[in-house]
């Protein structure tokens, strides 16, 4: 009975120590302008990493990006009277984003806007896409970029590079189509987004971001 209450001990100073350890850790990290950790956007999408990337100009504006979906997650920028404010909408952890369905932010493929029917037809031949607006195939589908997880490549403050490869018959659309976004902080506070796609066959291909902008940059 002793060995078994010293081993219940032990296990319950471990437990203690490994929440402390945690408690600290949360403690000591520091967040974006937007009040973000990078931590809470760090999990696993069938085996790859999520993370939160951010950018800074000479003004001191930020931008935050996770690969999940490509996405905007922050825009600080000075108000009229130079305080920075958040003026996009979006969540403030990973776990929301995969749990909730929206938009918010996201790179938007392999199609932007509505589909009628969720029916194309290229090179003569008809596909049926998945239908998940009122009959009609929206923002690429249930399953579209939106849900991708991208890889990221951050070259200087600045510039982040997004690339996906969508393949063949992904969300039902013909063609592999390697797709690279580059976002750019400029130094006039402006979000530069260049958009590349390339395909090894004909297809349909309409890229955008899904950003909603929130110019009062209040919390709610």
């Amino acid at each position: 009975m002793m060995k078994f209450n010293q081993i219940v001990l032990l296990l319950a100073i471990i437990a203690v120590v490994g929440c402390t350890n945690k408690q600290q850790e949360a403690q000591t990290e520091e967040t974006t302008l937007s009040g973000l950790y990078k931590s809470d956007f760090e999990t696993l999408v069938e085996g790859d990493s999520t993370d939160l990337y951010v950018l800074t100009n000479a003004n001191g504006v930020e931008v935050t990006i996770t690969n999940y979906g490509g996405r905007i997650v922050s825009v600080m920028v000075p108000d009229r009277e130079g305080n920075l404010k958040d003026v996009v909408l979006g969540f403030d952890n990973i776990s929301d984003y995969m749990s909730n369905d929206n938009n918010l932010g996201a790179t938007i493929g392999r199609y932007g806007n509505r589909i009628a029917n969720g029916k194309i037809t290229v090179d003569g031949v008809e596909y049926q896409l998945p239908q998940n607006n009122f009959g009609h195939t929206l923002h690429g589908g249930p399953e579209g970029y939106h849900k991708r997880l991208f890889n990221a490549k951050q070259s200087d403050n600045q510039t982040l590079v997004l690339t996906y490869l969508s393949k063949d018959g992904e969300a039902g659309f013909p063609g592999n189509l390697d797709v690279k976004v580059t976002m750019i902080l400029t130094d006039d506070n402006a979000i530069d987004i260049q958009y590349e796609a390339e395909t090894d066959k004909e297809t349909v291909v309409n890229l955008t971001n899904h950003s909603y902008f929130n110019l009062s940059g209040d919390a709610n």
